[in-house]
């Protein structure tokens, strides 16, 4: 915790809770040295030289001097592999049961001594000394994962020198025991507390030219750089920009894109570690290339992991197919928000939304942050504040505002508080190694923390969510979950010796921090939609882990006020969604400190083009109504807002589609061609689906900006004027909007002027077609949605929109209304 943010803590806490502070963070440093002693001698291993091989449906075991490798190929291509007998399951990345090998895929001798598996759609080799390459069908290679590396504590009566086939008796134990293959039990006579102990290290090799996205949300991405990036999630403790990491969601999910193919890479480990990346280089020394490196080092937990190859689409759809389907929001959610830590009343709620109201604005949500609270209690309403806060939020609707309320997990520890009465008679707090309630201080004060590892807690936990529900609110927004206990030094969250369930596995803070946050949001979620069956849930969340979009979205975080802010913003949307968590956005204007005209108006307009479109700030920071900043700012912002309404129709479609499909509304420009290698580079522009390319601003005094453009024939919205992609065009970016560009022949749902849905039509370019798809509004509950296809044509010059079924083509059946170089605006 930095010292404005310690004063900030002590400010709203008080000195004397400010003082218990430091208390917390010397006990948690004691836990800690009590219950995880040093580490002590270790010893390294490697696999050894390859023995035997067993082949299995789909792949095999091959069993090397000092370790063992499982190796499964899916009907779909997926690749699955494990060290020491570590299995897919348990995990809380994957939806459900692994995908069924693929019988035709069978383990077969390699030429060097090794072992491979051919399928259709992807060849697996492991060579003699246990390194293991992914190939394209044509041979190409995607990946190459070296031998690993794993540094033992050393037993009693073990020497610590040599590498014995001690370690070949361990690996071959573990295949027969799933839970010990996976991540065993915990206590401290447990055979495999020394393995699950065992640090590990892989190195990975790509192409030279290969460029790596992803490992969550990263704030100076989505192209990751050369650098070190740490596996925890963490609470900055103060607003962030690029130059800061880890963040609130890390990931060990890396997308990797080549000339060669796209692959992704998912070591399903929840444990602390690091990812350090070096880009290749072409050509390098001799004109022979350096491949591209990336190496994990992981303190603990299995060694095994997922890669999916294919089209960029094709791999997003296949790793949902993997860590589940995206939650669908319901369409209010994809509707204006406003949110602001310090409203402080009902009266102030009203003033915001008739400002609103008063000037024309639409807003679709508007937060309550925890200062609704009393005394920051979580499922609680200070009532001086609030008196009423059910018939607010139902005046609130009539009017076409949704509520939604903050909920941290930490409970403030005292007697005669409900919920912590309640989580202490369900069992449900984290306990340390002498069976005590772990707390920490949050906003509340003293704490205590829900074990979301544990499934009575969590249906503990998701029943609470009741009494929200009968104060009106319409979903959920959670916070503070990596979860963070405030401290002046050392690390801001629970004590790493701390117990959790596990499932019934058991095991300690160091595996089940980085899934707390996704734990929790799946109580919530289950909670939610077992309280109210007839709508979806609406919840995202601040951390989280591969998976976590089954239950919802998330947002930035505590984004600083500044463009090195506003382009931090775009960074952490477009890596998201590559890790497969479509919905989200930023703080629109910064958490902390007071925007500029300018920068406000640029950041409110990249927020209307984004999934979760929210403006935020902190309570001592400025005013973010759009109205703050003056007339022309208002002005521009209206614009933004309105067109965002009429957009409404096509972020439904993007919704839908990202369930179906698990692509992300917002996409890199090289999403479709992911071979322009110049694509790659580009970070200051997005595809909003397949239709759209906008370009926001994200630098100060800019009035003209350089868009690059993707192949085919590109329509500036603003001036009908098409361009021809690949290549660069400098465009107008006045104050009053961003550059966004349509692609010939898209046929985009819209709201018409009567408010009813309609096509609006980009002209395609004569001899050849386009088209789009639709899915239309079926309300907030679990109605099954129809896609609806259309192509457009050009016939005699004349602009052309059918809807293509499985019997033929028929009218659109829709208003269409054509733009471009042969429409009614060309």
């Amino acid at each position: 915790m930095n010292g404005r943010e310690l004063v900030r803590s002590m400010k709203v806490l008080g000195s004397v809770e400010g003082l218990r502070l430091v208390r917390s963070a010397w006990r948690r440093h004691r836990i800690d040295a009590r219950a995880l002693p040093p580490r002590g001698a270790e010893r390294a291993r490697v696999p050894g030289p390859v023995v035997e091989a067993e082949p299995l449906p789909g792949g095999g075991i091959i069993r090397f001097a000092r370790s063992e490798l499982r190796v499964s190929v899916s009907a779909g291509g997926t690749v699955f592999w494990g060290w020491d007998g570590a299995g897919p399951l348990p995990s809380y990345a994957l939806a459900g049961d692994p995908p069924e090998p693929d019988p035709r895929a069978v383990l077969e001798p390699d030429t060097d001594g090794g072992w491979r598996v051919v399928s259709e759609r992807v060849t697996v080799a492991v060579s003699r000394h246990g390194a293991v390459e992914v190939r394209t069908p044509g041979g190409v290679v995607l990946r190459r994962d070296l031998p690993p590396r794993w540094w033992e504590p050393v037993r009693n009566g073990e020497s610590r020198g040599g590498e014995s086939r001690g370690g070949e008796s361990r690996g071959r134990t573990s295949r027969g025991t799933e839970t010990a293959a996976g991540q065993g039990g915990s206590g401290e006579g447990s055979p495999w507390t020394a393995r699950r102990a065992a640090r590990w290290v892989q190195r990975s090799e790509v192409p030279a030219d290969a460029r790596f996205f992803g490992l969550g949300g990263r704030a100076s991405g989505p192209r990751l750089r050369d650098g070190s990036y740490r596996l925890w999630n963490t609470d900055p403790s103060a607003a962030f920009s690029p130059g800061d990491d880890p963040l609130y969601i890390t990931m060990p999910v890396q997308l990797v894109v080549a000339d060669a193919g796209t692959h992704l890479a998912f070591h399903d480990n929840s444990w602390d570690g690091r990812v350090l990346l070096s880009e290749g280089e072409e050509g390098a020394g001799s004109g022979h290339d350096r491949p591209g490196t990336s190496e994990l080092r992981m303190e603990g937990g299995p060694l095994r992991c997922w890669v999916i190859v294919g089209t960029p689409a094709r791999v997003l759809h296949g790793w949902a197919a993997l860590t589940g389907a995206p939650a669908l929001p319901p369409s209010w959610a994809l509707g204006p928000q406003h949110a602001r830590w310090g409203f402080g009343s009902e009266r102030e709620v009203r003033r915001v939304v008739d400002g609103y109201r008063d000037r024309g604005l639409p807003l679709s949500v508007l937060h309550l942050d925890i200062d609704h609270y009393d005394g920051h209690r979580v499922f609680t309403v200070d009532r001086e504040r609030f008196p009423d806060l059910s018939g607010l939020a139902d005046e609130l609707r009539e009017r076409g505002v949704r509520l939604v309320s903050i909920v941290d997990p930490a409970v403030k520890a005292e007697p005669g508080n409900a919920v912590y009465e309640g989580g202490r008679a369900a069992g449900a707090f984290v306990r340390d190694d002498r069976g005590e309630e772990v707390r920490g201080v949050v906003w509340p004060g003293e704490c205590a923390y829900p074990d979301f590892t544990d499934p009575k807690a969590r249906k503990w936990w998701g029943g609470l969510y009741e009494e929200r529900l009968k104060q009106g609110f319409s979903g959920v927004w959670h916070d503070m979950n990596e979860p963070v206990s405030f401290a002046p030094f050392g690390d801001r969250t629970l004590p790493r010796s701390a117990r959790h369930c596990l499932e019934g596995r058991g095991g300690d803070h160091r595996e089940a921090h980085n899934v707390y946050g996704l734990a929790m949001a799946q109580a919530g979620y289950e909670g939610l939609r077992a309280l109210r069956p007839e709508e979806r849930p609406f919840l995202f969340s601040r951390s989280g882990w591969a998976g976590m979009q089954r239950y919802g979205g998330t947002w930035s975080g505590d984004v600083s006020t500044g463009w090195p802010g506003l382009r931090a913003s775009l960074a952490l949307v477009l890596g998201l969604g590559l890790c497969g968590v479509p919905y989200s956005g930023p703080d629109v204007g910064g958490f902390d400190g007071a925007p500029s005209p300018e920068l406000f108006l640029r950041w409110y307009q990249l927020g209307a083009w984004l999934p979760l479109f929210r403006t935020h700030a902190a309570f001592d920071a400025g005013r973010r109504e759009p109205w703050e900043f003056g007339p022309e700012v208002l002005e521009h912002a209206r614009a933004a807002l309105l067109e965002r309404e009429r957009l409404r129709p096509y972020f439904v479609t993007l919704s839908r589609l990202a369930r179906m499909t698990g692509a992300p509304y917002v996409r890199p420009v090289w999403w479709g061609t992911p071979e322009d290698r110049a694509l790659r580079d580009c970070e200051d522009a997005f595809l909003l689906g397949d239709s759209l390319l906008v370009a926001p601003v994200l630098s100060q005094g800019t009035d003209r900006r350089a868009v690059r453009l993707p192949r085919g024939w590109w329509y500036d919205t603003a001036t009908g004027r098409a361009y021809e992609g690949p290549g660069q065009v400098l465009l107008d970016a006045p104050l009053s909007r961003v550059p966004v560009l349509a692609r010939a022949g898209a046929v985009i749902p819209v709201r018409g002027e009567d408010g009813e849905p309609a096509l609006e039509v980009w002209a395609p370019v004569a001899g050849r077609t386009g088209g789009g798809l639709v899915v239309r509004d079926a309300g907030d509950g679990w109605e099954q949605a129809e896609i609806e296809r259309y192509q457009s044509r050009l016939v005699d010059g004349r602009v052309v929109v059918e809807r293509v079924t499985d019997e033929g083509v028929e009218e659109a059946g829709l208003p269409v209304r054509v733009r471009g170089r042969a429409g009614s605006d060309g």
